[in-house]
């Protein structure tokens, strides 16, 4: 199959690569020219397990290029994939000017049918939408469908090539057919693509993500509740994961999600509630405990210094919004560490991957180190905000010997609180009662 995939951010170029790599001859298009300069030499813009390699070797065989030029790219193909920012909008709605100009640059080159496929988060009705601005520049033959995306970053690779499952949201017999046939390699063992109307793909990607972040603000809150009460948060979660209603995923409690995807996507839907007259009250009370979650952390560092922290230290580990990943857009850490900053505090932070991106955050407000331990050097506190691997065991009397104090806060709950404490620290974590 002949495909091209029009942007190369998270999405497009994890689906573009993983395309390609089942066979198909693969065409990403971008407007950035240097960031096809430096895809075309290997260089990839995203840090995703796996993505490098697989980009390497693809384009290496010749089923993978990279261009600026849209209008050879969708000449040569029978398939475009809209794979392009939806932004948050002031209002919280989603942004669809991006889509609306490929798809219009879609329409001017068309030579011929075309299925042409919104793989970015877009809102209900966005489909009828494409299709009506299509129409105004072409008569060439086409369908338009929905083929959300649910991909975890961190682990994207792996969750394109072996998928859960597959949304199509097609109108068209004809469409439907050229999809099935495109992810057909993807399930040799088994047929786990879901068929469907447009609109109601649409709405599944919007509701998927909100179910989930409604998982972990619910535990956040009842996290908070356990403080109150005297009760053990990772008891309660431990007795309600077994539970196969419930399930044992995205019950952690921490400092609230971050990502590209779940603070848009929730303020996107509560949008799309209010412009139709639906109830959107679950929805706001996730978005505002996961900002208010927060501020719980903050809090817990402005108690213990008796809420003066100007001239403290503080050590951060992680600023990435989860691991696996070099993502910092709506990233709890930019909240906290710009309150300590605002109060005088020093930071000297450290992440595996998200120390560049962090610079676009923070410039040459905070010390960024070579090393985890180095962070740790003369502060007075060690902040652990994003839960990577090679945070989870350290060597504690190392910890303890470089801390000016043994303190540490832990918005992800990492450790064991009493074997922590046993090693001389004071460990402050998320929905322990006292």
């Amino acid at each position: 199959m002949k495909i091209t995939v029009i942007g190369t951010g998270y999405v497009g170029l994890v689906a573009g690569t993983c395309l390609a790599d089942m066979g198909n001859d693969v065409i990403c298009v971008d407007n950035n020219e240097d960031k096809i300069k430096q895809l075309e030499n290997g260089i990839v813009p995203i840090y995703e397990p796996g993505l490098e390699e697989l980009i390497k070797v693809n384009y290496r065989e010749g089923r993978l290029t990279f261009t600026t030029d849209i209008d050879m790219a969708v000449k040569k193909s029978d398939v475009c994939f809209i794979a392009v920012g939806t932004p948050q909008g002031e209002d919280g709605s989603a942004d669809l000017q991006y889509v609306l100009q490929v798809a219009k640059s879609i329409a001017k080159a068309m030579n011929g049918y075309k299925v042409i496929v919104d793989k970015s988060t877009v809102p209900v009705g966005t489909a009828e939408k494409v299709t009506a601005l299509i129409k105004q520049y072409t008569t060439q033959p086409f369908d338009v469908v929905s083929n959300p995306e649910f991909l975890k970053q961190g682990n994207a690779v792996d969750d394109f090539l072996s998928p859960d499952r597959v949304i199509i949201g097609s109108n068209s017999d004809k469409a439907t057919a050229i999809m099935q046939g495109i992810y057909a390699p993807f399930f040799r063992t088994g047929n786990r693509v879901i068929v469907m109307d447009v609109k109601s793909a649409e709405m599944t990607k919007y509701t998927a993500n909100s179910f989930l972040a409604t998982k972990i603000s619910f535990m956040n809150e009842i996290a908070n509740l356990c403080e109150k009460v005297g009760a053990d948060a990772e008891m309660v979660r431990v007795g309600i994961s077994t539970d196969t209603r419930i399930g044992n995923k995205f019950l952690f409690p921490g400092i609230g999600y971050g990502g590209s995807c779940f603070p848009k996507d929730v303020k996107a839907l509560i949008s799309i509630a209010e412009d139709n007259g639906a109830d959107n009250s679950i929805l706001k009370a996730v978005d505002n405990t996961n900002k208010a979650q927060r501020t719980v952390f903050l809090n817990k560092v402005l108690k213990h210094f008796d809420n003066n922290v100007e001239g403290k230290t503080f050590a951060v580990w992680g600023l990435a919004f989860k691991p696996k990943t070099n993502d910092m857009r709506e990233a709890p850490a930019i909240t906290v560490i710009n309150e300590l900053l605002k109060r005088g505090a020093k930071v000297q932070a450290y992440d595996p991957k998200a120390m560049d991106t962090a610079k676009f955050y923070f410039q040459d407000r905070i010390t960024y180190t070579k090393s985890s331990y180095e962070a740790l050097q003369d502060a007075d506190a060690l902040l652990l905000l994003t839960e990577w691997n090679e945070f989870r065991h350290p060597d504690m009397d190392r910890v303890k010997s470089l801390l000016n104090q043994p303190l540490i806060f832990d918005g992800r709950n990492q450790y064991n609180p009493e074997r922590i404490e046993q090693r001389g620290f004071e460990y402050i974590c998320m929905g322990k009662g006292v």
